[in-house]
């Protein structure tokens, strides 16, 4: 499925009673999206599955915060993140991730799980949205997608480092993040 969409700027939003969740396997590719993932990205469950979880990528998400994701999950570890996504129709809706690696009953790790919840606002708009649009204009100053991805992603882990507390602490504090 092509997914050429342009952001529209409008921001829409979910219940903060509710989760939106997912199952990738372990290419990223979609096994399972519950029925608010599919109300809010504004696709049917038929059009998503098998297909990759950057679908509902917004373009103003530095994608050194995937790599830190990616790096996070792929070392079986568990990690929450605030995500910029884009639904079908160019909206935008912000969420706080949790996602796990997933096992079988042998211990081997055959996919991932995502919950999404309503994220704190305050701490999306004093520390996490200026974070990320200097971490974005970091890594679109480089032309070259490697030393682009690297640059953002030296920004995001020196400023995690500057707080001298870890990435997870940073993540849960509304002080140590602005």
């Amino acid at each position: 499925m092509a997914n050429h969409v342009t952001p529209s700027g409008r921001e829409t939003f979910f219940p903060a009673s509710e989760l939106i969740v997912s199952k990738t396997d372990l290419k990223g590719r979609l096994t399972y999206a519950n029925g608010l993932f599919c109300q809010i990205a504004g696709y049917r469950e038929s059009e998503l599955i098998g297909q990759p979880h950057s679908i509902i990528r917004h373009p103003d998400m530095p994608r050194s915060v995937f790599r830190l994701l990616w790096d996070t999950i792929e070392d079986r570890r568990e990690i929450f993140a605030f995500v910029k996504n884009m639904a079908r129709n160019g909206d935008h809706y912000w969420v706080f991730a949790h996602v796990t690696p997933s096992f079988d009953v042998t211990g081997a790790m055959i996919g991932y799980h995502s919950n999404r919840r309503v994220p704190d606002r305050e701490m999306l708009e004093t520390a996490i949205m200026p974070l990320y649009a200097e971490v974005l204009k970091i890594e679109r100053s480089h032309v070259n997608g490697k030393e682009a991805l690297a640059a953002g992603f030296k920004a995001l882990t020196e400023f995690v480092a500057s707080k001298k507390v870890a990435y997870e602490e940073l993540v849960f504090s509304h002080k140590s993040a602005a």
